[in-house]
C-alpha cells in the first residue's frame, strides 16, 4: 500500500516539474543543440549554408589567434577573480570587525556594483584618457609620468582587470559579509574565553565555517569573468593588436564582422566546454572540502 501511495506522490509530483522542464529544454537545450549544429555549416548570414563537419573547430584548433584569445580570456579570469576575492574577503573580515553602525561603508563599496558594465568601461575610458584623463593628471602630480593604459599592449588587460576589481569586489565584500554576520557566536566565544588570539579564531573556526560559501563565490566570480564582454568591448575592442581579445569579443568580430557564424557557434562551444570543467572541477573542490571538514 505504501509502494502504491508513494509511486501516486512521485507521478503528481513529476506533473508539478514537468512545466519547469519544458521551459528548460526551450530555453537551455533547444539553443545548445542549435548552436551545435550550426557550428557544423558555413553559414554567413546569407544563402550559404553548407555541412562542412568538424572543420570549423578543426581551424580553430590550430589557429594561433584563437589560442591568443584563449589565453587573454584565462589571464583575465583569473587575475580578477583572484584580487576580487582576496580583497572583497578582506575588506568584509574588517567592516565586521567595526562596532558602529556600517550601513554607510556597506553603500559606498556597493556604489560601483549598481553600475552597468558598459556605462563603467566608458567612464574609465575617460579617466585613462593619456592626455585629458584624472588618472594621468594625478600620476603627473606625483611625477610617475603619463600611462597609455588602454593605448598600450603591456598595460591594456592589467587597465581592464583594476577596472573590473573595482567593480566587482563589492560583490564578494557583500556575500561574504553575510557570511561572517550568520556565522554562529558559541565556538567563537568559547575560543576567547580559552585565551585564543582573533588571528587563532579566524584561521581555525571563522574561515573553515566560511569556506563552502567561499567556493561558492570564487565559483560565481570565476564563470563571470571568463564571459567578460562590456568592459573589453567598450574600452579597447580587444587591442591593441590582441593583446585585450577575450572569447566573447571574438566571437562577435567573427559573427558580425566577419560574418562566420559557424566558427563563431564553434567558438562558443569550446568555450562553453571550458566553462563547463572548470565549474565541475570547482565543485569537485568544493565537495572535497566539505568532506574533509
Amino acid at each position: 500500500m505504501s509502494l502504491a501511495l508513494k509511486s501516486v506522490g512521485n507521478a503528481s509530483a513529476l506533473w508539478f516539474v514537468l512545466p519547469c522542464l519544458l521551459a528548460l529544454a526551450l530555453t537551455s537545450l533547444y539553443p545548445v543543440g542549435f548552436g551545435l549544429a550550426v557550428s557544423l555549416t558555413n553559414w554567413n548570414w546569407g544563402t550559404q549554408l553548407d555541412f562542412i563537419g568538424m572543420s570549423n573547430y578543426a581551424t580553430l584548433l590550430t589557429d594561433a589567434e584563437f589560442w591568443t584569445v584563449m589565453r587573454n580570456t584565462l589571464v583575465f579570469a583569473a587575475s580578477a577573480t583572484a584580487i576580487e576575492i582576496l580583497l572583497g574577503f578582506y575588506l568584509a573580515v574588517q567592516v565586521d570587525k567595526l562596532a558602529i553602525r556600517t550601513d554607510l561603508i556597506r553603500a559606498l563599496i556597493m556604489l560601483p556594483l549598481m553600475m552597468s558594465g558598459i556605462v563603467v568601461a566608458l567612464m574609465s575610458k575617460v579617466m585613462f584618457d593619456p592626455f585629458l584623463g584624472i588618472v594621468n593628471q594625478f600620476l603627473g602630480a606625483l611625477g610617475l609620468g603619463p600611462s597609455a593604459f588602454y593605448g598600450a599592449a603591456a598595460t591594456a588587460m592589467p587597465s581592464i582587470v583594476a577596472v573590473d576589481v573595482w567593480w566587482q569586489t563589492a560583490f564578494v565584500f557583500i556575500i561574504m559579509l553575510a557570511g561572517l554576520g550568520s556565522l554562529p557566536t558559541d565556538p567563537i566565544e568559547a575560543a576567547r574565553v580559552e585565551g585564543a588570539s582573533e588571528f587563532t579564531i579566524f584561521w581555525r573556526i571563522k574561515l573553515p565555517m566560511l569556506r563552502s560559501l567561499l567556493i561558492t563565490v570564487v565559483i560565481i566570480r570565476a564563470i563571470d569573468t571568463l564571459k567578460v564582454f562590456d568592459l573589453v568591448f567598450g574600452t579597447t575592442g580587444g587591442g591593441p593588436a590582441l593583446s585585450t581579445e577575450v572569447v566573447q569579443t571574438f566571437v562577435y568580430r567573427t559573427a558580425f564582422s566577419y560574418l562566420q557564424i559557424g566558427k563563431a557557434m564553434a567558438t562558443m562551444i569550446l568555450f562553453s566546454i571550458l566553462i563547463l570543467g572548470v565549474s565541475i572541477a570547482l565543485q569537485m573542490f568544493q565537495r572535497r572540502g566539505e568532506v574533509d571538514r
